[in-house]
């Protein structure tokens, strides 16, 4: 049986069925919506956080880089880390194309995201291809779930910066060749990812805590659509369960 293969097709699965939830009937393009400010204010704090997260998975991936067992992984983590800055570009200057100051966007998610990558530095580097594969997955399935509150243009920018750079198939040959080869890495490799579900959830309820205009979008009060506390307890029910998915894709346990 073909594992590699069968792992990273589950993985492609998921991220396809996790878009397809992104599918929504039109609530208009941005000229009309941003007539709101609160959903102006809202939008700006989505691009502000995505940038800087973008960024923030570039400098990962390039140090990442410096742990890799051989040139070719070494140039394949570099070609991702390119991916992920040419995201932060895109964002960077959709932010400024809207009138926001790109940086003073991104500057009140500097802390928590630091923060939770100072909590969650890989001492390895199969942590570091977990961490890229299963972290990176939490925020994307999050941001997509956003994304049905969003206007078209907004939302088609969202999709397409937070669609796969190469972390998916990689990670998951890479690790599951590991396992094969030492299978106790398993159950220290699915502590890790425990770790990194919990700490993702912890910082994701913070940023949106910390945000009015970001909450009020999430539960509806900046948006068209309805959209209730009961649905934001499904919606990480959802990310949850994609988890579960992509650490079974790894060939660990959640």
């Amino acid at each position: 049986m073909d594992t590699h293969g069968e792992a990273a097709r589950t993985a492609a699965d998921d991220r396809a069925g996790t878009a397809a939830e992104a599918a929504h009937e039109s609530i208009g393009d941005w000229a009309a919506c941003s007539a709101d400010p609160h959903y102006r204010a809202a939008v700006v704090d989505l691009l502000g956080a995505l940038a800087y997260g973008e960024l923030s998975a570039f400098e990962r991936l390039a140090e990442d880089a410096k742990l890799a067992p051989n040139l070719a992984d070494k140039a394949a983590l570099a070609e991702m880390a390119a991916a992920e800055f040419h995201h932060h570009r895109l964002l960077h200057d959709r932010l400024a194309a809207i009138g926001a100051d790109p940086d003073e966007s991104m500057q009140p998610f500097v802390e928590p995201l630091d923060s939770f990558h100072r909590m969650t530095a890989p001492a390895d580097w199969l942590e570091g291809l977990v961490k890229a594969f299963v972290g990176d997955a939490i925020a994307a399935d999050f941001y997509r779930e956003v994304a049905v509150r969003l206007d078209d243009d907004t939302r088609d920018l969202v999709l397409s910066v937070m669609a796969d750079t190469g972390h998916a198939q990689f990670a998951v040959a890479k690790v599951r060749t590991a396992i094969e080869q030492e299978p106790r890495v398993g159950g220290r490799l699915a502590l890790w990812g425990r770790r990194l579900m919990g700490e993702a959830l912890s910082q994701a309820q913070r940023v949106v805590a910390e945000r009015d205009a970001l909450s009020n979008l999430l539960i509806g009060g900046a948006e068209v659509r309805g959209f209730d506390l009961v649905e934001v307890g499904k919606m990480f029910n959802r990310i949850t369960e994609a988890h579960t998915r992509r650490m079974a894709a790894l060939g660990l346990a959640s």
